[in-house]
């Protein structure tokens, strides 16, 4: 697309928001039918994105907005976490970056709409699904999501208590505000077999119950083929053009585009290409889609303890088009917003033309919007290895495989998802020149207190049988200690044998000590949350203690009656002897038990500065490799305003705090998985989340995002909690920001570079204009190139923040190419 015309779909993109929003408090009239989600009784096509407001913080949120606004979307979606929010039952928190309100008076600031996906159930690879876990703990509960009513009323209250503090507000667009859409229960479809007859009463009371309340907007409810009317049925994949709305009079919408996929700890960095997100959302819209929304479009970070799983890791970067700390994903936000504007171009002829459909063979076709005006039209080829030439119209058009072409005037292609003229950002990590770290870092240490729980058993519960974990803590912490003690002398029969403790545990973490002695650690491996600790000990005559700390590392968030799914010691638990090659076997799980909840060092908030420890830390010799330990330093904050992150490379498994604010689990120990990385990444055929990963063999999250508003200009302090053994002498503070950017762009369009935070391009280091070959980093010049093109390049960019170049033979000479070569400018700069 050329410049001038990004600039007159950016202005017309423009005037439609600020015609949506010039009105102020009025009243937004949102109804639809077949063709759209009309807004004041105009159909549009809307594009969404993700954005969950508790993984960011308030101050990145007008960021993140406004660089969601620039990139062409309509509208930024949300679900709401119930179990943040309600955290004990009818005690509620909206402070800090739980402060929805806020967030959703951000968005309509920004002149944008919301989508608001209530739920309560969220999924999202957020701990538990969203749900408290106090809900599950409640008298009668028996299960979640089914036609249960301790459920339903608990359900009912939240969803009513969120409406109507949005209602107070005035955020339905009914009362002049911004949320345009709204969501009950989340992909129950796709678990709803099991329920039986019992989750077909739930899902029509749920339908009910949203209707009930009066919001004046529509309700959606995804991945739900039986969704009762008036709730509108959408589709949540990596695909969804062949998707169909249950109902001829609802629009097709599709409210999870996943634009990259999560990680686990163990897991390598997932990946899906610009092309391949382009081709599907390019495909949607061709197939009758009107609403798309990115799952995610900025992912964030799991704070705290707020990440799912099990073993979801506390990165929520998600590949998508803003990356964990709020930077421009490139090529993919580039890429996607010329998509969007091309396609808020066509908005009326999409939503309101007659559509035909040709099949040209071998999965290639064309579709085409007409109504008395104007016309547009989409050339796809579904193929996954094989260009298509075809002819259109009586004009020949060449469509890559897996691509889409679209001519918004059924003559001229202006965009097609395979070729990116975006730049590609290459981003890079600079160390924090405030101080000489890691050397300038001074570290506190003190040991966590276990005295009371390794060695005699202390707690303040007590129970003649092991019990679940999730009952006991209720989610206060990751850690439960499980203690018990044997009394052995030489009449018992497994006296003098060899012994061996045997500990069956659901997971996710066990550390067992015997008499105070830690035996060893256990954790589970591959998927396998269940498994069995087995360790040779050696008991004395008398009382011996005991005790097992387990450690949960995220509670489970998807499937069906997942909420039922144990953690924690279930045993058996017993002491298993060989004498004489019979096995005999003294089984402990009937014990008198006793549990305590969390840690010492949690109980006394070691992380809260509010809260004077000094006499409790020690500055001498801080151990390494020692378990239940916590380290405490200082440090000065990076220079400038580009995003923060510590980098925790040397230590093993445990939680950290910045200034008393949680940045997360950290695991930086556990390696991702040797096999299934590539050099190379293939765009064609369908996307899965094992397809283009990267990290093999390294660890699976390295370095953990401190956001500037956890930061103070002066001295600041960061509190480890170190579980399994490390070392804290290599942690960092670095920033991250855009270190190079490539671009390649065809003739007769324009090339855009540009750095980011006030940085200049301080080196052009590759330049041609021919037929340039590679990729970024790695371009070579090929058979032919224009004279002089790296001092004219250099001329329009060095020393700027940005810079846009023409690529047509006037502005960069005649290469000195011969026959049908298609020209291209190639550049790589270093900001």
């Amino acid at each position: 697309m050329t410049m001038a015309g990004l600039r007159a779909l950016q202005l017309l993109t423009a005037g439609l928001v600020f015609v949506c929003f010039c009105l102020g408090s009025l009243a937004t009239e949102v109804t639809y039918d077949g063709r759209g989600i009309k807004i004041n009784g105009e159909r549009r096509v809307l594009i969404s994105g993700s954005i969950h407001y508790p993984r960011s913080t308030p101050g990145m949120w007008p960021d993140l907005i406004r660089k969601a606004k620039e990139g062409g979307l309509d509208a930024i979606e949300t679900y709401v976490f119930w179990n943040v929010h309600e955290p004990r039952r009818r005690q509620y928190d909206f402070s800090g970056n739980l402060d929805i309100i806020r967030f959703l008076k951000t968005v309509q600031e920004a002149g944008l709409y919301a989508v608001l996906r209530i739920g309560p159930y969220v999924c999202a690879e957020w701990n538990y699904g969203g749900f408290p876990v106090w809900l599950h703990n409640l008298p009668g509960i028996q299960e979640f999501r089914t036609d249960n009513p301790v459920y339903m009323n608990e359900m009912k209250n939240f969803t009513t208590l969120i409406v109507d503090m949005i209602k107070q507000e005035n955020l339905f667009a009914s009362q002049g505000g911004p949320i345009i859409i709204a969501q009950i229960e989340n992909e129950y479809g796709n678990v709803m077999g099991p329920y039986g007859d019992a989750g077909k009463t739930y899902i029509n009371w749920c339908a009910n119950m949203a209707e009930s309340l009066g919001i004046g907007v529509p309700w959606v409810m995804c991945q739900q083929s039986d969704a009762p009317k008036p709730m509108i049925n959408t589709c949540n994949g990596w695909y969804c053009d062949s998707f169909t709305p249950n109902n001829p009079n609802s629009p097709k919408m599709w409210t999870e585009n996943w634009t990259g996929w999560f990680k686990n700890w163990g897991g390598a960095d997932p990946h899906r290409t610009a092309e391949d997100v382009a081709y599907a959302v390019a495909r949607f819209f061709q197939t009758g889609g009107v609403f798309q929304n990115y799952y995610m479009y900025h992912g964030g970070t799991n704070f705290g303890r707020t990440a799912g799983g099990p073993y979801i890791a506390t990165t929520y970067d998600y590949d998508a088009p803003l990356d964990e700390y709020g930077n421009l994903n490139q090529p993919k936000w580039g890429h996607l917003k010329e998509l969007h504007l091309v396609l808020k171009s066509m908005e009326k002829v999409l939503t309101h033309g007659d559509v035909s459909h040709t099949d040209f063979g071998n999965f290639v076709g064309a579709t085409i919007y007409a109504t008395n005006e104007t016309s547009s039209c989409f050339l796809s080829n579904a193929n996954t290895t094989t260009d298509a030439t075809i002819t259109f119209q009586g004009k020949q058009y060449t469509i890559p495989a897996w691509s889409v072409s679209i001519l918004p005037d059924c003559k001229k292609e202006v965009y097609n998802t395979a070729k990116i003229s975006a730049q590609t950002s290459v981003m890079v990590k600079k160390v924090n020149v405030a101080e000489d770290q890691p050397m300038s870092l001074k570290w506190l240490w003190r040991p966590e207190q276990i005295t009371e729980t390794a060695l005699q058993g202390k707690g303040p519960m007590v129970a003649s049988h092991l019990m679940e974990q999730k009952f006991v803590t209720n989610d206060a912490s990751d850690y439960l200690w499980y203690m018990t003690s044997v009394n052995m002398d030489e009449k018992d029969p497994i006296w003098g044998t060899d012994l061996t403790l045997l500990v069956n545990t659901t997971g996710h973490v066990l550390h067992a000590y015997v008499n105070g002695n830690h035996i060893g650690s256990q954790w589970a491996e591959h998927g396998g949350f269940v498994f069995a600790f087995e360790k040779a000990i050696k008991l004395k005559p008398g009382r011996n203690q005991i005790s097992l700390l387990s450690a949960t590392v995220g509670l489970k968030n998807y499937g069906a009656m997942y909420d039922l799914t144990p953690t924690g010691i279930l045993g058996p638990v017993a002491l298993i002897g060989k004498k004489t090659g019979e096995e005999i076997v003294k089984d402990l799980s009937s014990n008198k038990w006793t549990f305590k909840v969390g840690l010492n060092g949690e109980e006394k908030q070691l992380y809260n500065e509010d809260l004077s420890h000094d006499s409790e830390w020690k500055s001498e010799n801080p151990p390494t490799n020692r378990m239940m330990t916590w380290y405490k330093t200082t440090f000065k904050p990076p220079l400038g305003t580009d995003p923060v992150v510590v980098d925790l490379q040397g230590l093993g498994k445990g939680h950290a705090w910045v200034n008393g604010k949680s940045i997360g689990r950290y695991w930086p120990t556990f390696l991702s998985q040797q096999d299934g990385c590539s050099n190379t990444c293939d765009y064609r055929g369908p996307y899965s989340d094992s397809k283009c990963v990267t990290n093999c063999g390294h660890p699976s999250q390295r370095w953990y995002h401190v956001p500037r508003s956890f930061l103070r200009d002066d001295e600041n302090t960061l509190t480890l909690f170190e579980e399994m053994g490390g070392s804290p002498y290599l942690v960092n503070f670095q920033t991250v920001t855009v270190g190079s950017a490539c671009a390649t762009v065809q003739e007769g369009k324009t090339l855009e570079l540009s750095c980011q935070s006030g940085q200049t391009i301080s080196e052009i280091r590759f330049a041609s204009f021919g037929d340039p070959q590679g990729t970024c980093g790695s371009f070579v010049k090929g058979s032919c190139d224009a004279k002089d093109i790296l001092s004219t390049v250099q001329n329009a960019c060095v020393g700027k923040e940005s810079c846009c170049i023409e690529v047509s033979k006037n502005a960069l000479g005649a290469p000195n190419c011969g026959g049908n070569i298609t020209k291209r400018l190639a550049v790589e700069a270093v900001c």
